[in-house]
């Protein structure tokens, strides 16, 4: 899986970076016919050190979209109860999705998953290769990737597309010069891995009483992760941990420390909210933490970054493949950035009146908790932001009224599902009943193998045609055939 990094002929696309952003995104092209070779400056190891923990529900459904999400559901735990701070729970198990819950599997067992996928579908890896440049030539299509390899010889890699999914200190973003503007919210933050002796009540448990925070998961291996912090405590991140100052952090947001010992691992990090203000520079795009950075709280961040895979692979492949107009790729940008720029607000909004001890902030903090226990329009609006499934994305002026919106598994005529329908980076066009017959003409050459013509199990009677992601590309009620046509046209090639 290794290689050596001289000149070569150029790939379609590179991807920068082999954590779950990278991998999904990789494997999304691969299994989509594109040549893809992904550059990871680590060895050949999956990490057991990530601080993710939660996917949500958006997140299921995608995975569900690649056939993965009965073997990631097997492995984690589901909780439907989703405890943001203090009194403040929300429960899941109203949602409008197939994944009525969150599920606590930690990030490197989604990565083995992920990896067993791309190298399965024909990605090529090359670790211990790290990006030490990167140029565009402005007159024609290729990237050029300077890199250093296992042997510390230079050499060069050529691509028509690059992706930088290479973390918050992304070397990509550096390359093409975009700054990264932001700020830390949680400084001297503490990590360790322990066993306890006495199991907590809940899956995750978390609290925050202003003076300090905590946050216990389980890693499904007798350990425990725990992240603490505590006010007042300002030291570098280089400054070793002690095993009681990990303790004393548990007890004072916690109440006790569960009997924490044996602690594996220990370390201290600071979080940060920060957001790039491009996405793309000319052929070079950016997704996950290289793209955007946020509190921890609410499982987020992981999240949106394995979703600006699912939303970038499918026009990257659209595109390679010329099915779609090179501008398709500007909606990656229109439609990711909002979203970033929504969690950073949503997750340091949770994690400030998490923190919160003065009287006024003590106060609205009480008026949010009450507002959300009991006004049912907001509750759900705060839901569908941490869980992904509340997000639609921009539609052209005069646009049917769905169009953007996220479409929920549903069962389809015949006894399939939508999501397995959209397996194979298909789009999914569902007719009225009364049309049925309608993929007659839409057999265009190749289109076969991008389309399912699917019918609604119901008696409804728009046409829906739905994007590879499980949005909504275009929408029509009682739509002709000649006008069903032209839309798949345009959106299917």
């Amino acid at each position: 899986m290794n290689g050596t990094p001289h000149a070569t002929p150029r790939t379609p696309v590179i991807v920068v970076g082999s954590g779950p952003t990278g991998l999904l995104l990789a494997g999304d092209l691969a299994a989509a016919g594109i040549p893809v070779t992904l550059v990871e400056k680590r060895p050949h190891r999956i990490s057991n050190l990530s601080r993710a923990f939660v996917l949500h529900a958006r997140t299921l459904e995608q995975f569900d979209a690649r056939a993965l999400a009965d073997e990631l559901e097997a492995m984690g735990r589901p909780l439907a109860d989703l405890r943001v701070f203090g009194r403040l729970s929300i429960d899941l198990a109203t949602l409008p999705s197939r994944f009525q819950h969150l599920l606590v599997l930690p990030q490197y067992e989604v990565e083995k998953v992920l990896e067993r996928r791309a190298v399965e579908a024909g990605v090529e890896f090359r670790y211990e290769t790290g990006v030490t440049g990167l140029h565009q030539d402005p007159a024609g299509d290729t990237v050029t990737v300077e890199v250093r390899g296992p042997d510390g010889e230079p050499g060069t890699l050529r691509a028509s597309y690059v992706v930088g999914a290479d973390g918050m200190r992304s070397t990509v973003r550096e390359a093409i010069g975009l700054p990264f503007p932001g700020r830390s919210v949680i400084r001297s933050a503490v990590l360790a891995d322990v066993r306890l002796a006495e199991e907590p009540e809940t899956l995750l448990t978390v609290n925050a009483n202003g003076d300090a925070l905590a946050f216990l998961a389980p890693l499904g291996d007798g350990y425990h992760r725990v992240i603490g912090w505590q006010r007042g405590r300002d030291v570098p991140d280089t400054e070793p941990v002690g095993f009681d100052e990990v303790k004393e952090i548990t007890r004072l947001a916690l109440g006790r420390d569960f009997g924490m010992h044996d602690a594996r691992w220990m370390s201290r990090f600071h979080s940060d909210e920060r957001q790039a203000p491009a996405y793309r520079v000319g052929r070079v795009f950016l997704a996950g933490d290289a793209a955007h950075v946020h509190t921890p709280a609410g499982g987020q961040g992981l999240n949106t970054g394995l979703q600006d895979a699912a939303n970038l692979s499918w026009k990257l492949a659209a595109v390679l493949h010329g099915n779609a107009r090179p501008e398709l790729l500007d909606t990656y940008q229109s439609e990711r950035h909002p979203v970033g720029r929504s969690v950073l607000r949503s997750s340091g909004g949770i994690v400030r009146l998490a923190m919160a001890r003065r009287p006024w902030t003590l106060a609205f903090r009480a008026a949010v908790t009450t507002l959300l226990g009991h006004v049912g329009p907001a509750r759900r609006r705060i839901t569908g932001r941490i869980t992904g499934i509340g997000y639609r994305y921009p539609a052209p002026r005069g646009a049917h009224r769905l169009t953007g919106t996220r479409v929920a598994d549903l069962p389809l005529a015949g006894g399939g599902r939508l999501y397995e329908a959209l397996r194979g980076g298909r789009f999914v066009l569902i007719t009225p009943a009364s049309a049925r017959g309608a993929e007659a003409g839409l057999d265009g050459e190749g289109r076969k193998e991008r389309l399912s013509v699917e019918c609604w199990a119901s008696g409804r009677r728009t046409t829906v045609l739905v994007r590879p992601d499980g949005y909504v590309a275009w929408a029509a009620d009682d739509a002709g055939a000649a006008e069903t046509g032209s839309a798949v046209a345009a959106h299917v090639g």
